[in-house]
C-alpha cells in the first residue's frame, strides 16, 4: 500500500515543485524587465548579459553595441531564487532577433531569458521580450503554452 501511494504521490510532488520553481522565474523575468527598462531611460538601450556558473552577469556590450563601453558589471538580479546558493534559474539577456533572423539594434528590443539549472524538459527555459513576447524552449511551447506562461 505504502509503494502504491508513494508511487502516485511523488510524480505530483515533483510537478508541484517545478510549478512552483516557474513561477519564481516568471516572476523574477517580470523584475528584470522592469530594471531593463529603468535602464532604458537611463541610458538610452538595454543592457545584454551572459550568466556563468557562479552567476556573475556580465555584459556583453554596451550601448553603442561595442564591449569597449559595457558598465564594469550588471546592476540586475541574475538568478531566480531565494539566493545564488539556491537560486532555480540563471537569468540572461541578448538582442531580439527580427524576423529576418538578424539581431535587432539593443536600443530596440531585449530578449531575458530564463534557464533552468535542473532540466525541465516540459517548459526548458521561458523568454520574454521587451515588446511583449513571452515563449518557451520546452516541448511545451506547442503542446501546451499555458505551462510557460499562463
Amino acid at each position: 500500500i505504502v509503494g502504491i501511494l508513494a508511487s502516485i504521490a511523488y510524480p505530483a510532488y515533483t510537478e508541484a515543485v517545478l510549478k512552483g520553481r516557474r513561477a519564481q522565474a516568471r516572476t523574477a523575468l517580470l523584475e528584470l524587465a522592469q530594471q531593463q527598462e529603468r535602464y532604458m531611460t537611463q541610458f538610452n538601450c538595454y543592457l545584454p548579459f551572459t550568466t556563468n556558473a557562479a552567476f556573475a552577469g556580465n555584459a556583453t556590450a554596451g550601448c553603442d553595441g561595442t564591449a569597449a563601453s559595457k558598465p564594469a558589471s550588471v546592476p540586475f538580479k541574475v538568478f531566480a531564487g531565494e539566493s545564488q546558493a539556491q537560486a532555480v534559474y540563471r537569468l540572461s539577456a541578448s538582442a531580439c532577433t527580427g524576423s529576418g533572423g538578424a539581431n535587432l539594434a539593443i536600443n530596440e528590443c531585449i530578449e531575458l531569458t530564463a534557464t533552468p539549472i535542473q532540466a525541465d524538459p516540459t517548459v526548458g527555459s521561458l523568454l520574454l521580450t521587451s515588446n511583449g513576447r513571452k515563449s518557451c524552449t520546452g516541448s511545451a511551447k506547442s503542446s501546451n503554452p499555458a505551462l510557460c506562461w499562463p
